[in-house]
């Protein structure tokens, strides 16, 4: 009878341990996840400096390269004087047009309600979108998350433009929903 409590011990000892480690470890993942995105965050915004570098006919060849990249066919940068919003203009994989109103601003200005106005007026209506995308280098003021989402447009913020441009793909930007989620916080000048 002794040496079955001393086993019942020992595996309850065992069990104890087992589960501290296994509670450690979940902690540790969780706390490398949270690292890992954060990381990720601030090599997007470092990417950024290039881009923050360009003048607006490079910003817009950059997206159309972009969009290129990620599988977009009939890709063609259409920025010009009297470009009724359409910067850039393709097809994306799946035979939908792509229709890019692209603002490369410093990155402590914001995007207003009225440029998406602008964009909204014409991306549909001039240039047939089926998905009408606009990528500033820079935030957008709440009201423009607003109003894209109340006219079902696609913007890119620099937050998401820094992931654009270190790899993650046009289709999963699509898929995320930045009046929701987006925020609309200043960058500093020396952030």
């Amino acid at each position: 009878m002794g040496t079955a409590v001393l086993v019942v011990l020992a595996v309850v000892g065992v069990g104890a341990v087992v589960g501290y480690l296994v509670r450690a470890g979940r902690r540790e993942a969780e706390a490398e996840q949270v690292r890992l995105a954060e990381q990720a965050r601030a090599q997007a915004l470092r990417s950024m400096e290039a881009v923050w570098a360009m003048n607006p006919l490079e910003f817009e060849e950059h997206v159309a390269e972009l969009c290129r990249r990620d599988g977009c066919t009939e890709v063609r940068r259409v920025g010009a004087a009297n470009d009724l919003g359409a910067d850039v203009v393709g097809r994306l994989p799946d035979g939908r047009k792509l229709v890019v109103q692209c603002k490369r601003y410093a990155k402590h200005r914001t995007v207003g309600s009225p440029d998406l106005q602008r964009f909204n007026g014409t991306a549909r209506s001039e240039h047939g979108a089926d998905v009408p995308l606009f990528v500033a280098s820079c935030k957008f003021t709440k009201q423009a998350r607003a109003f894209a989402t109340r006219h079902d447009l696609v913007l890119v913020d620099v937050d998401l433009l820094g992931f654009w441009h270190s790899g993650t793909s046009l289709a999963a930007l699509l898929d995320l929903d930045i009046g929701r989620s987006g925020t609309n916080r200043k960058l500093t000048p020396d952030s």
